[in-house]
């Protein structure tokens, strides 16, 4: 993501002052209703991953404590007179201390578990995760050389889908921040998988079963959260969170991967694709898929699970294969699904869902792999489906991210978009930084200004435009500009230092302090800030 900052970047934090209340309204739909006719389904579910996926934080408390030695910061989850709360504190300096009350958690306790807390209604995840495969804490993924406290991870709406069911839209133009409680039912609903059951329980309409929809829109239900691609480009007017079972997920995002260019190491979200190479997918086309293993209804105990899942392959295989196919060592998965480190989350191990005949010997084949990586869409299905305009948008998320040759692919694709929809606020904005970046700074702010004209609370868009304006000594639009993002984002805070900057050097010093004081409440351990904030009570102030 593009900070468009003048000043460099660093991590952020946040201060959390509760604006809305813990205790969920009515449930848009609620699992019991579906226990009337489906008691034992309903019972088994309970005690499922998926219906563990989130919830209010007392009820997900795991306590401890945690020293990260890079940034001195001693952390400590605890509850306190009926509530939980996140401490923080560094006895050396820049000392720091203060603590945030936690309000949901993320994810089941299986492989991990996050908390989430808020701001204004600015909803961000705690800095340190428990990681139960270690059985420990630490920071969160990307963090744990992070010299200042990380308090200003968003709470992407995206990520909430997968966690949890009733998923409300944050407030328009903020990525963040949402009117009442983020999302409506704890864990994943009956709903989330078999569609409304408002009709049904009337009587007055079936309920989707993904087994009896065709394979595409079967396997959409499950790709929804269970797939997440090298890059996923959303659908023009369309988003993730209001995909329905027995629709085509392919209607809201199209997800590429690198074709070439396969990692050694499974990845988190990667169990959709993996399973697409394995050979027993390749050989079953849509016959298999993910509830030929898995039943999303029940999970087999620890003792339960080598003969579990034995009996789902043999189920293919037959009893005669079995007979003699190390009938002494039930564990399928140990030999052909081992569980290996997550390269792209720390701290946590993912099947391989290749069903790998020699796992070893292949895992090395791919790290000798040399060939230049493709972007191709996934899946097979899908190809055909993607757009110039998809290609375009996922190579700058590649150039982004430093891939080599990507910005030029991104570039070629996105002016050719632009010529048959002028009208794209997305991929103007895209092209504006392209233009922006080679120095063409006419054609990159009429690019911004059309993008911001389509749709006023593109924050990207309004940031970069406000770097531009504010080096060519336009700094009253740049204010404007910083404003509107500064208002939306509050966590990014070195929009706030622009404006910090900008209000000093006019003269007007104590606005300045004024932004530099909401960067350190959403953002304490930030150490330019508190330079900054040093230089301007000074006498005679500075501005940097």
């Amino acid at each position: 993501m593009r900070t468009g900052s003048i000043l460099a970047a660093c991590l952020i934090g946040l201060v959390c002052s509760l604006a809305f209340s813990q205790t969920p309204p009515v449930s848009v739909s609620d699992d019991r209703a579906c226990a009337t006719c489906h008691q034992k389904i309903y019972d088994s579910y309970q005690h499922t991953i998926m219906a563990k996926a989130s919830g209010k934080a007392s009820d997900g408390l795991i306590a401890g404590e945690f020293f990260h030695e890079p940034s001195g910061v001693r952390y400590r989850i605890f509850a306190k007179d009926g509530r939980t709360w996140m401490s923080y504190e560094r006895d050396r300096e820049p000392k720091i201390q203060g603590q945030r009350e936690l309000l949901y958690y993320i994810g089941s306790g299986r492989k991990g578990r996050s908390y989430l807390f808020a701001d204004q209604g600015f909803v961000f995840e705690t800095p340190i995760n428990w990681y139960s495969q270690e059985g420990r804490w630490n920071m969160a993924p990307a963090y744990t050389e992070a010299r200042e406290i990380p308090m200003n991870l968003p709470s992407f709406i995206d990520c909430l889908n997968c966690h949890a069911s009733g998923v409300e839209a944050p407030i328009a133009g903020s990525e963040n921040r949402y009117s009442g409680r983020p999302f409506l039912h704890d864990g994943i609903s009956c709903e989330r998988c078999h569609g409304s059951a408002t009709a049904h329980a009337d009587g007055k309409g079936p309920i989707v079963n993904p087994a009896k929809l065709s394979p595409e829109r079967r396997d959409s239900v499950c790709m929804e959260c269970h797939f997440e691609g090298t890059v996923a480009v959303r659908q023009p007017g369309k988003q993730l969170y209001k995909f329905q079972p027995g629709e085509r997920l392919s209607d809201y995002i199209h997800y590429f991967v690198l074709s070439g260019n396969q990692p050694p190491k499974p990845e988190a979200l990667s169990q959709t694709e993996a399973l697409s190479l394995s050979v027993c997918k390749q050989k079953s086309g849509d016959k298999m898929w993910c509830i030929s293993c898995h039943d999303p209804h029940f999970e087999p105990s620890a003792a339960e699970r080598a003969a579990y899942f034995r009996g789902k392959c043999l189920a293919c295989h037959g009893e005669a294969f079995g007979a003699k196919h190390h009938a002494d060592k039930p564990d399928c998965t140990a030999c052909h699904m081992p569980s290996l480190p997550s390269k792209d989350v720390a701290h946590t191990q993912a099947t391989d869902h290749q069903i790998l005949r020699w796992p070893r010997a292949q895992t090395a084949q791919l790290q000798d792999a040399s060939t230049i990586p493709r972007l191709v869409a996934f899946a097979a299905r899908e190809q055909g489906k993607e757009s110039e305009r998809d290609f375009g948008l996922a190579w700058e998320t590649l150039a982004q991210r430093g891939l080599s040759g990507a910005s030029s692919n991104a570039e070629r694709y996105l002016r050719k978009t632009l010529e048959e929809n002028p009208d794209d606020a997305v991929v103007l904005a895209a092209l504006a930084y392209i233009e922006q970046k080679h120095g063409k700074l006419s054609d990159a702010r009429e690019l911004y200004e059309r993008a911001l004209k389509i749709d006023p609370v593109a924050n990207e868009a309004a940031t970069d435009l406000g770097v531009l304006e504010a080096r060519e000594g336009h700094l009253r639009r740049a204010v404007e500009l910083w404003q509107m993002g500064f208002d939306r984002a509050p966590q990014r805070s070195a929009i706030g230092m622009n404006l910090a900057v900008a209000f000093c050097d006019a003269g007007q010093v104590e606005e300045g302090r004024r932004y530099l004081q909401r960067v350190l409440e959403f953002n304490p351990d930030f150490e330019d800030a508190r330079k900054l904030m040093k230089a301007m009570s000074g006498d005679p102030a500075k501005c940097k």
